[in-house]
């Protein structure tokens, strides 16, 4: 027995350092992973940060933040997180509910009072754990064109909400909405008396340390070291520039870096507890916002591609699902050429952070990689590769369809009506006016308030004319469609600009003055 004893300590000093080595051998294969996903993604440039039991085990920049400077990526780089943003938002509201200023069942209504939806049940009921689950009835992404580069503010984009039509019944299905999580931060600056702004950085960013996350486009011109976004246009990529989210900053407005974000990592993997130390917010709360809240579908496709994951559901400000029996807990984003991934195993004590400059899903087979190597799940796929054949497969399958040719042909038929039958001012309850009129021969429309959306009109056939914004690479053409009424005048304009994002058929426009 003594001797066993004796060797004890030699046994534990050897297995410690087998145990490192094995991780470093594995980050050495992530590492390289990364590297030639990113040329195969044609992605400029990302950062990705690990931790571990209590460490950054890995943080590392990729590529370049400009294509046309080609500065280097590093830890410190300057990215957009998007929708990462909406557990921040939750994690407010958490603090207030420890204060007592609200809870997870409070009506909207008891501190938005003019909160207004579709049906004055839902409008009366809705809570704030509605506004944080995507049960609102409403489908996915429905009314983002309300703030999307518009002129509105926060408090217009949430009022005008009202107007939006349901997809399905209150509570009864998921659809993922942004502008719930805008009144969520209007809750909060009513909750708090200090704008979303600076109760993130006063209550969250401060005391993590967090001193290069900002709020605002406004603020980057006091950094360096900042990615351009990008986007893939005819064939090449393009840096595009910033495009201001101001109002609509509680569900996708934190601009970051992976240093900073491993902070936040740390901060939930401890249950709230700060690097000083200090307990920002009642561990009980994580196992609230990790909780199941609104179910979601697993699809066949999913089941074929995971068979090891048996349920996905959105909590408050989370994603959640199981892969090869661990929870995980996680959180995507999409911004104007930034696409981002944060990502914990709680029972793992293991988080990720990965942000990218390109609209490309090459976060999704980096997050698989990741977890098979580090959880050890056993899998040898290279998700990379069957990612992008399954995105050519799509691609050649749409380009394929009569659809797709239907929208490229152009038929030889003149408009219906004298060209200034079509100019005027067409409003939309929702959203604001939209202007069609001529300048230098050409027929132009622009949605007043949106800046960028401004595009040519090219005749298509009859009352029908093709339509691009070019200032919005991001996305595809699309159609303007006039109906003519009885007395043979424009009546309405309908426009259709088919993308995964916007739905432009939700807006109206109705003539209500020509030019």
């Amino acid at each position: 027995m003594l001797t066993l004893l004796r060797y004890l300590p030699v046994m534990l000093i050897s297995l410690s350092l087998t145990a490192q080595t094995s991780l470093d051998t594995a980050l050495d294969s992530l590492d390289r992973y990364y590297a030639r996903a990113l040329k195969e993604w044609k992605v400029p440039g990302m950062a990705i940060a690990i931790v571990k039991d209590g460490e950054l085990i890995f943080a590392k920049g990729y590529g370049t933040r400009n294509i046309n400077t080609r500065e280097p990526v590093d830890t410190n780089t300057l990215f957009a997180i998007a929708s990462n943003t909406k557990a921040f938002t939750s994690t407010a509201l958490a603090m207030l509910a420890d204060q007592g200023k609200l809870s997870w069942s409070d009506k909207v209504r008891e501190h938005l009072p003019w909160f207004e939806l579709y049906a004055p049940y839902v409008s009366e009921n809705f809570t704030i754990r509605d506004l944080l689950t995507h049960r609102s009835g409403l489908k996915t992404f429905s009314g983002d064109l309300l703030w999307y580069g518009t002129d509105l503010s926060r408090e217009e984009v949430v009022r005008n909400a009202r107007y939006l039509e349901p997809e399905y019944g209150f509570r009864a299905h998921y659809g993922y909405s942004n502008i719930m999580y805008l009144a969520a931060g209007l809750i909060i600056e009513k909750a708090s008396g200090k704008s979303w702004d600076a109760f993130i950085r006063e209550r969250i960013l401060d005391p993590l340390g967090m001193d290069r996350t900002i709020s605002s486009t406004h603020d980057l011109a006091g950094f360096k070291n900042v990615s351009a976004p990008h986007n893939d246009y005819r064939d090449t990529i393009i840096a595009i520039d910033w495009l201001n989210w101001d109002n609509i900053a509680p569900a996708g407005g934190l601009i970051s870096t992976v240093s900073d974000v491993s902070r936040w990592l740390f901060f939930q993997l401890d249950r709230g507890v700060t690097p000083g130390g200090d307990t920002l917010i009642r561990p009980e709360r994580f196992r609230e916002m990790w909780a199941p809240q609104t179910i979601q579908y697993v699809s066949p496709w999913s089941e074929s591609m995971w068979p090891s994951t048996h349920f996905k559901s959105y909590g408050l400000g989370w994603a959640l699902f199981d892969y090869h029996g661990r929870k995980v807990i996680g959180h995507g984003g999409g911004y104007d050429g930034f696409i981002s991934n944060t990502t914990i195993v709680p029972e793992e004590k293991l988080g990720f952070v990965i942000l990218t400059n390109k609209n490309s899903s090459l976060y999704y087979p980096l997050k698989f990689k990741t977890l098979d190597v580090l959880l050890d799940t056993g899998e040898h796929k290279d998700w990379s590769t069957d990612f992008l054949a399954t995105i050519e497969q799509g691609r050649e399958k749409q380009e394929g369809s009569p659809q797709s040719n239907e929208r490229a042909k152009t038929g030889d038929t003149g408009p219906t009506l004298p060209p200034e039958a079509y100019h005027g001012t067409y409003h939309c309850k929702m959203y604001g006016d939209a202007r069609v009129f001529p300048e230098n021969d050409q027929l132009k429309l622009h949605l007043v308030p949106t800046e960028i959306f401004l595009g040519n009109l090219e005749h298509r056939q009859y009352n029908t004319w093709n339509v691009e914004f070019e200032k919005v690479p991001s996305l595809p053409g699309g159609t303007v469609n006039f109906l003519i009424n009885a007395e043979g005048e424009v009546e309405e304009m309908q426009i259709d600009i088919p993308n995964p994002d916007f739905d432009f058929t939700e807006l109206r426009f109705f003539k209500v003055a020509n030019n």
